[in-house]
């Protein structure tokens, strides 16, 4: 089922917006390589929307903004590690790629750098990260193209999350990549990396990411500990974070970009907890959990809490019992239903993840905080600061 089959609207619901109004200026030493230590006390722009009050906090700090009565709402999504680096067997020649998700059942889709000097039936050799021998079974085969990306098939009859986890690398965002080259020559190794691009609350799932839920990657197992030390509940959901997360607005206005799909899950007892919710006390942690919990109407459909009630009452509360896609736009228009306090990090300029804070706060007062965030050094993206949006 789609989100739209939902109820909920995919386009903005007042007006459009062009492109270039999501723009903003931003010094290219302020994009994160690396996250904080201890991941906490990562800096938190604590923002009043009513007031517009300014608060430069910490996010160990956010305690002090929860109330009980109200709930934790997080993107338990899990990364896996889908970059990988590969050399044709032919004649050595060396790419990038990345896994995106099965094509067939015995097919994958992945993006692969200069995909055009490449063909049909050609079988690359995955190549381990730090310096890591080489596995001969770790070998894809080439198939045929689906627009931007190849059909590919693993050589190997093992799982192929298996064989990414041997030699696959974090899909850590491209500009990450470039500012380690640029601006530092410490060393990075990848099994810090995948501890570090991952949240502490994900969990195994059918559904691995190739992208982090990255305001989830403040989170310390005893900053989770002090929240549930002040009652308040932790209600888990699941969005499979796409590539489409980065990819920038290029259409002059934002009804023509492109929206991917990405798609959501939801267990029956968090299905029923979430019909309880009080949206004016809970906090949504990140953009993704803001995308799947505005794909679905509220309150929830008889049908889906019926199914989730019958699951929880049979001692199945794990069970999935909403499952869909989702390509919802968020803009400023757009009517917000389940998100009112939101934890979020610094957005790229030219993104629907940008458009979507934009739509909370309004797009001039944002520009003007991300401006204030410059001038006080927090440090923008994936690894970067904080910012705690309040009512």
């Amino acid at each position: 089922m789609t989100a739209q089959g939902l109820g909920r609207e995919n386009r903005p619901m007042v007006g459009d917006l062009a492109g270039a109004e999501l723009e903003y200026p931003l010094d290219p030493q302020l994009i994160a390589t690396a996250p904080a230590h201890p991941r906490d006390h990562a800096r938190m722009m604590v923002f009043h929307r009513q007031s517009c009050r300014i608060e430069h906090r910490k996010v160990a700090d956010v305690v002090e903004y929860l109330d009980p009565r109200g709930k934790l709402i997080v993107n338990e999504t899990r990364v896996a590690p889908l970059r990988f680096v590969a050399r044709r067997i032919t004649d050595g020649r060396e790419t990038e790629g990345l896994f995106l998700g099965r094509a067939a059942d015995d097919r994958w889709l992945a993006l692969i750098k200069g995909s055009k000097r490449f063909f049909q039936g050609d079988e690359l050799q995955l190549c381990p990260p730090d310096g890591a021998t080489a596995t001969a079974s770790d070998r894809i085969k080439l198939h045929g193209r689906r627009e931007m990306a190849w059909e590919v098939s693993f050589e190997s009859e093992c799982d192929p999350s298996t064989i990414w986890d041997r030699s696959g690398r974090t899909p850590l965002p491209p500009y990450i990549l470039q500012a380690r080259k640029v601006a530092s020559s410490a060393k990075y190794s990848e099994s810090v990396d995948r501890d570090e691009y991952q949240t502490v609350f994900a969990r195994p799932s059918d559904l691995p990411s190739c992208a982090a839920p990255t305001a989830g990657l403040h989170f310390t197992p005893e900053l989770l500990a002090r929240i549930a030390g002040t009652g308040m509940e932790r209600i888990a959901i699941e969005l499979q974070v796409g590539t489409g997360t980065f990819r920038p607005i290029e259409a002059p206005l934002l009804s023509a970009h492109p929206m991917h799909h990405e798609r959501c899950r939801i267990s029956a007892g968090n299905l029923l907890r979430l019909s309880e919710i009080n949206n004016d006390l809970s906090l949504v942690v990140g953009t993704t959990s803001v995308r799947l919990l505005e794909s679905i109407p509220r309150p929830i459909p008889a049908q889906y809490a019926a199914i989730a009630l019958e699951r929880v009452e049979a001692g199945c509360s794990e069970d999935v019992a909403m499952d869909f896609s989702t390509n919802i736009l968020i803009a400023p228009g757009f009517e917000f239903q389940w998100t009112n306090r939101l934890l979020t990090n610094f957005h790229l300029p030219r993104s629907t993840l940008l458009a979507l804070v934009g739509a909370l706060v309004g797009l001039d007062q944002l520009k003007e905080l991300y401006a204030i965030a410059q001038q006080e050094r927090y440090r923008f993206y994936s690894f970067g600061d904080a910012m705690l949006i309040l009512p």
